[in-house]
């Protein structure tokens, strides 16, 4: 199953929602890759134990101008059982300006023919993607069986979904006919504050127009969930607190398996 994690905007926790699907696999014994799609390589950052600039990554797998393919590039993750493409440098915003002025054919499709070469070896592949509909997002939803939406319950979320749900269905239509929207994960919810209620409203409604899967329950904004990411920690390794919201992410992998194994 390959699933590519989007939001044009950013600061959602596209990254960290990754980070923790990814250690609740693992801890079920999955063979898991994580692609990082981001030029910021946030998740490389904190999956694994460092690349320098200039090594080879991701960026090197898709460019046209490399003879590396992504077998060459993959990178042990912090945990059994985790393998990551990792980015770092500058090096993947050349590779999407690349592929943005690229007229060659398949452009689209290049991050979907490197991932053919070793999606066999894994049991689930999570594809981090940046803060924009770009080339990068497109070939991550061209190559994935399923988009998960990262978002929250706010203005600008709600509002950002209509352009996100258009750029999905380009993709279906032109590169990815198999395509579907996995599920919707609302991150940081203040269930407790009028704001938080009126906008979990507002996202209900846009999801059910437009058949989204909601994934429950949404993920309650927590300092710990950050805290833990960012010091390359999972939450099953923390206290009572933490270990019932690893069991969320637990829950979120068996709603996303259940939907794409329909």
């Amino acid at each position: 199953m390959i699933l590519a994690f989007c939001n044009q905007k950013g600061g959602v926790g596209k990254s960290t929602t990754v980070f923790h699907l990814a250690r609740a696999a693992v801890t079920r014994g999955a063979r898991v890759l994580v692609v990082d799609a981001d030029p910021q390589g946030n998740i490389t950052s904190v999956l694994t134990d460092g690349i320098e600039a200039g090594d080879a990554g991701l960026a090197d797998a898709l460019s046209a101008h490399s003879e590396l393919h992504l077998p060459d590039v993959l990178l042990p993750g912090i945990w059994e059982g985790l393998t990551v493409a990792p980015t770092a440098g500058g090096a993947l915003s050349g590779v999407r300006d690349e592929l943005t002025t690229s007229t060659a054919p398949g452009r689209e499709s290049r991050l979907k023919a490197e991932l053919a070469k070793v999606a066999a070896e894994f049991d689930l592949v999570l594809i981090d993607c940046g803060p924009a509909l770009d080339q990068l997002t497109i070939n991550a939803m061209t190559a994935a069986d399923g988009v998960v939406i990262v978002t929250q319950t706010k203005l600008w979320s709600v509002n950002g979904l209509a352009q996100l749900l258009t750029t999905i269905n380009g993709v279906r239509q032109w590169y990815n006919p198999q395509l579907e929207v996995a599920g919707l994960i609302v991150n940081q919810h203040e269930r407790h504050t009028l704001a938080g209620l009126h906008w979990a409203t507002e996202l209900n409604d846009a999801a059910d127009a437009a058949e989204l899967p909601m994934l429950a329950p949404k993920l309650p904004k927590r300092q710990a969930i950050a805290d833990a990411s960012e010091s390359s920690r999972g939450l099953d390794e923390g206290d009572n607190a933490e270990r019932e919201l690893h069991q969320i992410y637990v829950g979120y992998l068996d709603q996303l398996a259940e939907r794409m194994n329909r």
